[in-house]
């Protein structure tokens, strides 16, 4: 049945009462209480605190200090080896059914689902790696495979078909008349390649790069499969050590039945997305810095 015009009335009505009786039923509150109490929750002791059983003195600096190593580990594994390949494919690969082959491959790769990244790394970084992983060869070890090593890892190869996409359609924005003209001056491809191509197509590069980064930063399933905490109070020293993450905390909290643990979740959630956002505009100005300097 389609309400009335006296019925949305009414309904209005009903709704001011309430709003008008809110002193009434909680006079220990004051309006602008009530109205901003979700900004106790994000403060700067809640970024600088550990993790905690209690609410009220959770924080999130070792999920913070955890996506920050995971990143570090994602961009060493992602960068060298996504540009080295793109720099291949674009400069170095003859046209054949291989490159042709691999380069479909990586098309691919860019659209597959990140669980399924996860369940390789747990497969090859956890399990078949773990002497690697768990730092068992450098005499600094875990328990086993999963820690920030295995993680870090996976969102690397996750971000990896990004990167080397990215890097290519950046080589080949690069005019082909530089190329002809340090091959006519007596240079080597490759010297051409890192005198006069990359330069010009460092800003599509680090542009792609961060993009990539920004989307492995935000991703939970991933982490889930290949081992992250989703408590733990110590933060990661080394790339060997037990962690958590931003989405794994987010996850963690917003699971518990208590208000308080999905008050501290839209918290962190917007910590999260605040870092997001500052990962996608560090891309957007380096990139118009670099291309100033250029042109």
């Amino acid at each position: 049945m389609i309400p009335s015009v006296l019925d949305g009335q009414g309904f209005r009505d009903r709704i001011e009462s309430e709003f008008i009786t809110v002193p009434e039923k909680y006079p220990d509150y004051t309006f602008d209480q009530v109205r901003f109490q979700w900004r106790a929750w994000l403060s700067w002791k809640f970024i600088t605190s550990p993790s905690s059983s209690t609410p009220e003195i959770a924080g999130i600096s070792t999920a913070i200090l955890g996506s920050v190593w995971l990143v570090l580990i994602a961009v060493l594994f992602a960068v060298p080896v996504g540009v080295g390949a793109a720099i291949y494919l674009e400069e170095f690969a003859r046209p054949n059914r291989i490159n042709d082959i691999i380069q479909t491959n990586i098309n691919n790769l860019a659209g597959v689902p990140s669980i399924i990244y996860g369940m390789l790394g747990l497969a090859v970084f956890v399990r078949v790696l773990e002497p690697i992983t768990s730092g068992s060869l450098f005499g600094d070890f875990a328990p086993n495979g999963r820690t920030v090593m295995s993680a870090g890892l996976t969102l690397g190869l996750m971000s990896l078909p990004v990167v080397i996409i990215s890097s290519q359609e950046a080589l080949r924005a690069v005019p082909n008349s530089l190329r002809q003209a340090g091959m006519g001056l007596g240079a080597t491809r490759w010297q051409t390649v890192r005198s006069q191509v990359l330069p010009v197509a460092i800003p599509g590069i680090m542009t792609g790069t961060i993009l990539a980064v920004a989307r492995a930063i935000g991703e939970t399933a991933p982490l889930i499969l290949v081992g992250a905490a989703g408590f733990i109070t110590v933060s990661p020293s080394s790339p060997f050590s037990q962690f958590t993450a931003l989405p794994i905390q987010i996850f963690q909290w917003t699971s518990l039945p208590q208000p308080e643990w999905r008050n501290l979740a839209a918290a962190a959630s917007l910590v999260l997305l605040i870092l997001l956002l500052t990962l996608n505009a560090a891309a957007v100005i380096l990139r118009n810095r670099y291309s100033r300097r250029l042109t």
